[in-house]
């Protein structure tokens, strides 16, 4: 864990922390390793990534500002945590993609893996629509998903047993513009 002073950042709204998980500088390096992985995978066809928003729209915008290939950008909006810190398991898509799915590679970039389940319905219902392939990309992954019965391929980081905010991730829509990972006190 990153020793680094958040005393006094006003975009925590006095809120403390108990640690930086991952700092800015950690997260730009893992990212532009991701984006060459990402790049060396997909050597053709199309790749569509998918974004699982609200929480990986920062991670998304400079996943693929780092990933050397042509390609588009969709987004899918579901919930399953409302303002508690444990997912409810009640998953619900809010936005569903307009773009063709069938013969297209899709990237699901997802902010963190926890419970698994938000993950699973997504991918039974993407698969459902016949893509050339169909991986995941998560910026965190806490390795407890026993839901999720396909493996994530791309992994930022392995992560803490903790409630992590920031670079997209929130508590009650708070925290998602702070730049580093953290975790709550």
């Amino acid at each position: 864990m990153t020793p680094l002073s958040t005393s006094g950042d006003p975009r925590l709204r006095g809120r403390a922390v108990k640690r930086v998980a991952f700092d800015e500088q950690a997260i730009a390096t893992r990212v532009r390793e991701l984006g060459d992985q990402i790049t060396a995978s997909y050597p053709d066809g199309e790749l569509l990534v998918l974004g699982l928003l609200k929480g990986s729209f920062v991670f998304l915008a400079d996943l693929v500002r780092e990933i050397k290939r042509p390609l588009h950008v969709d987004f899918l909006v579901a919930s399953s945590y409302g303002a508690g810190t444990v997912s409810s398991g009640n998953v619900q898509l809010v936005y569903d993609p307009k773009t063709e799915l069938a013969g297209k590679h899709i990237l699901l970039v997802e902010d963190i893996v926890d419970s698994g389940r938000t993950l699973q319905v997504l991918m039974d219902l993407l698969r459902e629509r016949k893509p050339a392939s169909l991986e995941i990309c998560a910026l965190l992954h806490k390795h407890i998903a026993e839901h999720l019965s396909h493996p994530v391929k791309f992994v930022g980081f392995d992560a803490p047993h903790e409630f992590l905010v920031g670079y997209g991730l929130d508590h009650a829509e708070d925290f998602r513009h702070v730049p580093y990972v953290a975790s709550l006190e």
